[in-house]
């Protein structure tokens, strides 16, 4: 075991140093704002209320703000115990002694691809504890030998401090952004010096964070070996955002529906599906791509992290190998832990569970149906077979109906919404002629008959952008005895036009995937939002405080989150 790095007490310095900035920063204004009325009324003998308020109300916000907190730590997901999954802790431990740590107090089940170590709990540093987290996603993706790399990076941030400098720089970043959240709220000025030193806090601390970051890699080669880790920090940064992917499109769906699908297998079939196997390649093209981060990444890219691998000792190589989720005894036990903070409210009563296999027909078509219901109303029925010659006329005449202000959207999103539309009809009445509908996680959604199979939503795609001829439809039609179904007709009482959310509504396709980030499942069935404070645009904010900073869509500027 090499020594502790002699560059732990220049970041404890670093860190310190932040902190006493940020706090001398908003004293001295505070004690500049409260200064102000009182050499009003001691030397000019007068005093302007209005002035006199705006000060003394900046001053009681920065302070406020400022105030040191309790470090109040939620559980994140179920506590995995010892005696209830020895496989896992026994290796939990071993990773502990070979890099000479304590063992964490806490080790959490949680919802995203993730693992990490902290010290939370406590007030300023007194009484906090050691914790882990490990993503349910993580152990379906990486292998046994994967993830032990992986904990020894993370008890690498234990061994070199890091968690316990993180401290220091979680407080002071949750000071700062409560200090611009509560000025924010009332438009002031004040905001701007707090502004400044923000972005200067985040390169600073942002480029310690990636230091860190290659240090626990080290460690981790030294205990385990730099092939491992590889092989692990690759699967994780396409697996990342394919589980994102996953979640919104797949599982996020079936939950609002109403049901509980079981999440492992489904993510298990999604990375061996066409959509999944694309989202990886995507992911896992792009982090190798990546030469080179943004100042405000926490990670160095996937590419400086495999570089600085090569020279160390590359371990050995496992005979058996099985994923890490073996390591977890019922799995599908600890899921509904695991998800239900993402779960709609039900009444107290529990969802049911449902099976992948009757997601189409059971969450799919009655939204389908709904949807065909409201195009019915702004067109005439039609035949599938004439679909061919009037797809194109059709999607943007529907797309101008059904979204609001359709007649001056751009036609690109006239035409996706009425592509839409089309294909949940076309889905509706291949499922009223007997057609059965499979939609199977990482798979296109597909209705199958006794003469074939068909794509509804890819078919109207291709009918519509002139990729399917008509007289090629007319023929494929005939061949499945489809020609004559009726598209759009009064099958049932025509519903209220109504833009089904996209999360549910959009057909499945493949999607350019984000950076690699930890995704917060909760997040997704009731997000967190705050207003750009430059341009007032809505921003989605982290499921919980200490992530990932947010950026805002429309001007890019990153935001603060209260801690």
């Amino acid at each position: 075991m090499k020594p502790r790095s002699p560059s732990v007490g220049l970041r404890a310095v670093l860190a310190l140093g932040l902190m006493i900035g940020f706090y001398a920063l908003a004293l001295g204004l505070a004690v500049a704002l409260l200064w102000v009325p009182y050499a009003e009324v001691t030397y000019a003998r007068r005093i302007h209320p209005k002035l006199a308020l705006g000060c003394i109300v900046g001053a009681a916000i920065i302070l406020w703000s400022i105030m040191p907190r309790r470090d109040r730590f939620e559980a994140p997901g179920p506590q995995l115990q010892p005696g209830r999954h020895p496989k896992l802790f026994e290796m939990i431990r071993g990773v502990a002694a070979a890099t000479r740590q304590d063992v964490p107090a806490e080790v959490y089940l949680v919802g995203d691809m993730n693992a990490w170590v902290a010290h939370r709990g406590g007030f300023m540093g007194k009484g906090a504890r050691g914790i882990m987290g490990l993503g349910l996603p993580l152990l379906q993706t990486l292998c046994v030998s994967e993830l032990r790399a992986v904990l020894a990076h993370e008890f690498g941030h234990y061994h070199g401090g890091d968690t316990k400098l993180g401290r220091f720089v979680y407080q002071t970043r949750a000071a700062i952004g409560r200090t611009l959240a509560n000025l924010g709220q009332h438009g002031s000025i004040l905001q701007l010096p707090f502004l400044w030193y923000g972005r200067m806090f985040l390169r600073v601390s942002h480029a310690v964070s990636r230091r860190q970051e290659l240090a626990a890699d080290r460690l981790a080669a030294d205990v385990v070996g730099a092939r491992p880790l590889a092989e692990g920090l690759k699967k994780i940064s396409a697996a990342a955002p394919a589980f994102g992917y996953y979640w919104s499109n797949e599982v996020a769906p079936v939950l609002r529906a109403g049901f509980v699908p079981p999440l492992a297998d489904g993510f298990q079939q999604f990375v061996a599906g066409e959509i999944g196997q694309k989202a990886l390649a995507a992911a896992r093209d792009r982090s190798l791509k990546e030469s080179k981060g943004d100042v405000f990444d926490t990670h160095p890219p996937l590419r400086e992290r495999l570089q600085a691998l090569e020279d160390c000792r590359p371990g050995d190589t496992p005979g058996a190998d099985p994923l890490a989720i073996t390591l977890l005894a019922e799995p599908q036990a600890l899921e509904r832990a695991v998800i239900a903070p993402a779960l709609p409210p039900a009444d107290g009563r529990p969802l049911p569970p449902i099976q992948w296999s009757e997601v189409g027909e059971r969450v799919y078509q009655p939204i389908w149906q709904q949807e065909a219901q409201g195009a019915a109303a702004h067109c005439s029925p039609v035949t599938v077979g004439a679909l061919g010659q009037q797809a194109s006329a059709l999607s943007e005449a529907l797309g101008a109906k059904l979204l609001p202000d359709g007649e001056v959207t751009p036609t690109e999103a006239r035409q996706r919404r009425g592509n839409w539309a089309l294909g949940s009809a076309l889905a509706v009445a291949l499922s009223q002629a007997g057609w059965a509908t499979e939609a199977p996680p990482g798979e296109p959604v597909t209705l199958k008959g006794p003469s074939g199979a068909l794509d509804p939503f890819g078919t109207v795609q291709k009918l519509v952008k002139g990729e399917l001829s008509a007289a090629a439809w007319v023929e494929q039609c005939e061949r499945l005895g489809i020609a004559g179904l009726e598209l759009l007709g009064a099958a049932s009482a025509p519903a209220p036009p109504r833009v089904v959310a996209s999360a549910m509504a959009a057909p499945r396709e493949v999607i350019p995937a984000p950076a690699p980030a930890p995704v917060a499942p909760a997040s997704d069935t009731a997000p967190r939002t705050r207003r750009c404070w430059r341009c007032k645009e809505p921003v989605r904010l982290p499921a919980e405080s200490g992530g990932e900073r947010p950026r805002c869509a429309k001007c890019g500027t990153l935001q603060w989150v209260p801690g």
